[in-house]
């Protein structure tokens, strides 16, 4: 095994604040990338004889795909929560608690690598990581909300960059990957070569209000707002934010759309 070491963490330490509702996210809010997972695990041909990382892998739920689908698998995540759960939906696989700046396997394990919306603005670190785990010729994919017209979420993650102290200058520079080239920037300078950039719509549904703040709530990034403003008016406000996307009969419907891009590791 290597050594190495690093100073770069992962944003704002978010183990803790990613964990603070781990079984509602992983239940109620991860889930929806069902169809950006699916595209990307089929252009990186994951399956039977074929190897893969997922970073900042969260509770497992592509990890968990990739385990049905015959791959070894393996992932890493910030929080102990999310990875306990990880373990438990794909009991076979390799899966840690660290920092995706810095992960625990050696140069050139695996096939393929994978980061669903865990790599954004500023994690340029992340991406060199990605490539010097992967094989010669392998795989990276890797998605995240781009600049496309169709993300329903927008007013809510407005409410939560408003309403957390720190919150909306640690958003801006997230976001910052969607802009023209910003991704396919991080990809050249960690020696990968992209071969597609494309979209998927993911579409996240509620049973009513209730349900629908419990899936807002669990997102990390919202801990702040919960200590700074309290829970009741980020709550109003949260809601406020997505009624547009309210049936008549009180069910929610929100369709969100995903960035992926594609690399290769050149051999």
């Amino acid at each position: 095994m290597e050594t190495r070491t690093t100073t770069k963490t992962d944003w704002q330490d978010a183990g803790d604040a990613w964990g603070h509702a781990a079984a509602e996210w992983a239940y109620r809010f991860e889930p929806h990338a069902r169809d950006a997972v699916e595209h990307v695990f089929d252009r990186l041909r994951v399956g039977p004889g074929r190897s893969l990382v997922d970073i900042a892998c969260g509770s497992g739920y592509a990890i968990a795909r990739a385990d049905r689908l015959g791959a070894t698998v393996a992932g890493i995540d910030a929080s102990d929560a999310l990875v306990t759960i990880a373990r438990r939906r794909a009991p076979s696989a390799d899966v840690a608690v660290g920092s995706m700046f810095d992960l625990p396997w050696d140069a050139g394990r695996y096939d393929a690598a994978t980061s669903f919306n865990g790599i954004w603005g500023g994690c340029a670190g992340a991406v060199a990581e990605m490539a010097r785990v992967l094989k010669p010729g392998g795989l990276a994919g890797i998605t995240f909300w781009g600049p496309g017209a169709a993300l329903n979420l927008r007013d809510y993650l407005i409410v939560v960059g408003s309403t957390g102290p720190g919150v909306k200058g640690d958003f801006k520079k997230l976001a910052s990957i969607g802009a023209p080239g910003a991704a396919e920037a991080m990809f050249a300078e960690a020696g990968l070569e992209v071969i597609e950039r494309g979209a998927t719509t993911a579409v996240l549904e509620a049973v009513d209000e209730h349900d629908m703040w419990r899936c807002l709530r669990s997102a990390g990034a919202i801990v702040p707002s919960l200590i700074h403003t309290g829970e009741a008016e980020v709550r109003r406000l949260a809601l406020d934010a997505v009624a547009p996307f309210r049936a008549n009969d009180g069910t929610y419907r929100l369709c969100n759309e995903i960035t992926h891009l594609i690399a290769r590791k050149p051999t």
